[in-house]
C-alpha cells in the first residue's frame, strides 16, 4: 500500500533530506504535498521534480508568482490556512513537520485532529505546547515519531517497551564553541557560529547549537514526548556524535542508539516506521572511531541550557515564552542587531518579565504568550 506524504518546510535542510530519502525508498511512497514559505525557486524545482497535488507558500503574492513555473496539475495555496488545508486532505497519510519555529503549531494541531501520523522535526511546537499536543495525540490515537536525531534515538530505545525509563541521556557534540573560551565569544564571527562541526543545519538551529539552547529545547521536548521529569534528563557532551542518546532503566541497564551522524537516518526511520529499510547512509566504522568520550556541559559558559531547564520546571507558558524569545533574539543576531552574548540575556529578561502563570494553557494562551514574548524581545533587539 502506498504511503502518501506531505512535507511542510520542504525547501529547508530537513525537507530536502526527506525528499532525498523518499527518492531512494521506491514506489511505496508518494509525495502528495509540499510547502516552502518564501523560497519559491527551490519549491518550484521540487514541484516539477516530484509533481505533488498541492503546494503551499507564505502569501498570496508568492502563490501568484509560483503558479507560472509549476505543472498545471499542481494546486497552489498559501498561508496558515493553506497548511491547514494540506494536513486535512484525505490523500495524506503522514505529515513531515520540517518547518522551523513555532509557526507550525496550528497546522500540527489540525493534523492531529485529522488523525495523521506525524514525523516531527520541529522542536518549538512541542516545547511551547507539549502537554496540549501529547494529550490531543493520545485522544486521537495519533503516533508522533520524532525526527530529531536525539529523540529518534530515545524513541528507538523505548519502542515496544512497557517499562518507563529511569533516566534519559541527551547527547550533543558541543557545537562550534565547545573548545572556544568564553572570553573570545565577543570576537567570534557569525560564519564560525554557523559552521557546525558535525551536522549541516539551518541558520537558526546552528545558532541554537552554539548557545546550547538547542539542548535546552531538547530537554523540554523529551520531557513532554516521553513523559519524564526534567531532573531525570541529563545532557552529555559527546564530540564524536556517534551515540545519539541513551536510556537508562530501573535496574541500571542502559540502551544506546548509535549511527553515523546523518539526518537522513532518523528521517528514514520516521517514514518507514515500524519497519526498517536498507541503509542509505554510511555505516559506522567503530575501529576508525576509536573512542567515545563524554563530559558535562559548562553551565556558566552556556547559560541558555539553564534557562531552558528553569522553563521546563516552571511549565505552563514559560516554555512558550522561552521559545519565542529565543527565535527573536537569534533572528536579531543574524540580522546584526545584537551581539552573540546578548542572546541569553534577552531570553532571561523575557522569562523574568512574563507574569501570566497559566498552568494548563490552551492554544490561544500559548499563541498570546508567544506574541507577547516576541514584542518584548524585539523592543530590546531593535530599540
Amino acid at each position: 500500500m502506498t504511503k502518501r506524504i506531505a512535507i511542510l518546510g520542504s525547501t529547508g535542510s530537513i525537507g530536502t533530506n526527506t525528499l532525498d530519502v523518499l527518492s531512494r525508498l521506491g514506489r511505496s511512497y508518494e509525495v502528495t504535498a509540499l510547502s516552502g514559505d518564501s523560497n519559491i525557486e527551490s519549491l518550484a524545482l521540487q514541484t516539477r521534480r516530484v509533481r505533488p497535488k498541492i503546494i503551499c507558500v507564505g502569501n498570496e503574492f508568492l502563490a501568484e508568482r509560483i503558479s507560472a513555473s509549476i505543472p498545471s496539475g499542481t494546486k497552489v495555496t498559501f498561508g496558515s490556512e493553506g497548511l491547514g488545508r494540506i494536513v486535512a486532505r484525505r490523500d495524506v497519510d503522514l505529515v513531515v513537520f520540517a518547518i522551523s519555529g513555532s509557526s507550525c503549531l496550528p497546522a500540527l494541531v489540525e493534523a492531529i485532529k485529522n488523525k495523521k501520523r506525524i514525523a516531527l522535526a520541529n522542536k518549538e511546537a512541542l516545547v511551547s505546547a507539549g502537554p496540549m499536543i501529547m494529550k490531543l495525540a493520545a485522544k486521537n490515537d495519533v503516533r508522533i515519531i520524532p525526527v530529531d536525531s536525539e529523540h529518534s534515538a530515545i524513541f528507538q530505545c523505548l519502542d515496544g517497551r512497557v517499562e518507563r525509563p529511569a533516566k534519559i541521556y541527551l547527547t550533543g557534540s558541543g557545537g562550534p564553541l565547545l573548545n572556544v573560551p568564553k572570553t573570545k565569544f565577543t570576537s567570534i564571527s557569525r560564519a564560525s557560529i554557523l559552521k557546525h562541526p558535525k551536522w549541516k543545519m539551518g541558520k537558526k538551529i546552528s545558532v541554537d547549537s552554539a548557545t546550547m539552547m538547542n539542548k535546552g529545547l531538547e530537554v523540554i521536548e523529551a520531557k513532554y514526548l516521553f513523559g519524564i521529569d526534567e531532573k531525570d534528563i541529563e545532557v552529555l557532551i559527546h564530540p564524536e556524535a556517534v551515540i545519539h542518546s541513551m536510556v537508562e532503566f530501573a535496574d541500571g541497564s542502559v540502551l544506546a542508539q548509535l549511527a553515523t551522524p546523518d539526518m537522513r537516518l532518523p528521517i528514514q526511520y520516521a517514514l518507514t516506521y515500524p519497519g526498517r529499510c536498507p541503509a542509505i547512509v554510511e555505516r559506522p566504522d567503530f575501529s576508525r572511531i576509536g573512542r567515545l568520550s563524554f563530559s558535562r556541559p559548562d553551565a556558566v559558559k552556556f547559560p541558555c541550557l539553564g534557562l531552558a531547564r528553569a522553563a521546563a520546571r516552571t511549565g505552563g507558558l514559560a516554555p512558550a515564552v522561552l521559545c519565542a524569545a529565543d527565535e527573536e533574539a537569534v533572528r536579531a543576531y543574524l540580522d546584526g542587531k545584537i551581539r552573540f552574548l546578548d542572546i541569553p540575556n534577552i531570553i532571561e529578561h523575557c522569562l523574568a518579565r512574563h507574569r501570566n502563570p497559566v498552568h494548563s494553557p490552551t492554544l490561544t494562551d500559548i499563541l498570546k504568550a508567544e506574541g507577547w514574548a516576541r514584542i518584548e524581545a524585539r523592543s530590546i533587539c531593535y530599540h
